[in-house]
């Protein structure tokens, strides 16, 4: 039987909360970066056309200087790696818009919280 080794990545993070910007819409921009290496993924969202685009970098950029000022870890923000991105639901603001006839219609102006985990990259090991 092999021995199972449990060690735990270092992890960065940077969250940014209350983003008016749909969770549904932010996802949609955060499944292009997950998994990719930081140059790589700020390429993606600076071409990316849509809206979320901008505060899912925003948040990218905050965990990567947290990750370079880390004075116990002193990473360098090139050779980090998307680890994990998640978008989670903010609290909704509910207004309403006047309608025909005296009537009234919802309108739901939803938020979000973006959290970007950065890694290091692995390193191949050759050998056996």
């Amino acid at each position: 039987m092999a021995a199972v080794e449990t060690t735990e990545k270092q992890t960065v993070q940077a969250v940014a909360k209350f983003v008016r910007v749909s969770p549904r819409k932010a996802r949609l921009v955060a499944d292009h970066i997950r998994g990719r290496s930081v140059p790589e993924a700020r390429t993606i969202l600076a071409f990316t056309e849509r809206a979320a685009a901008v505060d899912v970098e925003k948040v990218l950029r905050s965990a990567v200087a947290n990750a370079e000022s880390n004075p116990a870890l002193h990473w360098n923000g090139d050779d980090l790696v998307v680890h994990s991105v998640f978008v989670d639901e903010g609290p909704t603001l509910k207004r309403w818009q006047a309608r025909a006839r005296g009537r009234a219609s919802k309108i739901f102006k939803r938020t979000c919280h973006t959290t970007v985990v950065l890694a290091q990259a692995e390193t191949e090991r050759t050998g056996s």
